[in-house]
């Protein structure tokens, strides 16, 4: 550990990788998703019971063209699979429920604070389209109530963010992101023992990031 911390304060006394307008800056992030979620009831016939959506840890690129040396555009590009499972009654009993694909497109503009330093916070702000794809029933499920198609609606909303770039030389820099993003989906499952059931799901999910970006 102080062998790594020796390293990195070697690092920030290099040339500083500060972006300046024109500027691209890609990085390769490793995330984790963790929803922050509040479910409705399942309806119409599990009223009260409620879903828990677990975490997913995966990679993400991002790419930042910056407009001027202070303010960025930002557009994110991942995809996590989640797990959905009952909280509660009968649903609680069978666990998990179903599993279902994220890709979240978010744009943020972004405010670069100290541009000529070696070490760069940021802020944004922007909008977020999470698509939902390859719903898939849980055997559990399936066993319980039969075959079941599960569909998930997309969702359109708002994302926030706050980040740190850190130079490791005059073009690599080490980056720390945190992410809030809106994001509400209705999940339909269509079973052959209970008919068609609805719940509501506001995923807001925190992404925390940690990653390398290189300068062009």
């Amino acid at each position: 550990m102080k062998k790594i911390l020796l390293g990195l304060l070697v690092a920030a006394a290099a040339q500083p990788a500060q972006a300046e307008a024109g500027d691209l800056l890609i990085r390769v992030r490793g995330i984790m998703v963790a929803p922050n979620e509040d479910s409705g009831s399942i309806l119409p016939a599990f009223p009260g019971e409620e879903v828990k959506v677990d975490d997913s840890i995966m990679p993400e690129v991002d790419i930042t063209w910056m407009a001027t040396d202070r303010i960025g555009l930002e557009l994110i590009a991942a995809t996590t699979k989640h797990h959905a499972s009952g909280k509660t009654g009968a649903t609680g009993a069978i666990g998990r429920l179903a599993s279902t694909w994220v890709l979240p497109p978010t744009l943020t503009v972004q405010y670069h604070a100290n541009p000529g330093g070696r070490l760069r916070p940021y802020i944004g702000a922007g909008i977020n389209y999470s698509l939902f794809y390859s719903e898939d029933a849980s055997a559990a499920l399936e066993a319980a109530a039969g075959d079941t198609r599960v569909r998930m609606s997309d969702s359109l909303g708002w994302a926030l963010q706050a980040g740190l770039d850190l130079d490791l030389n005059d073009k690599v820099f080490l980056n720390l992101d945190v992410k809030y993003i809106d994001i509400d989906t209705t999940a339909r499952l269509d079973t052959a023992a209970a008919g068609t059931q609805r719940v509501r799901i506001s995923l807001d999910p925190f992404v925390f990031g940690v990653g390398i970006g290189t300068r062009f």
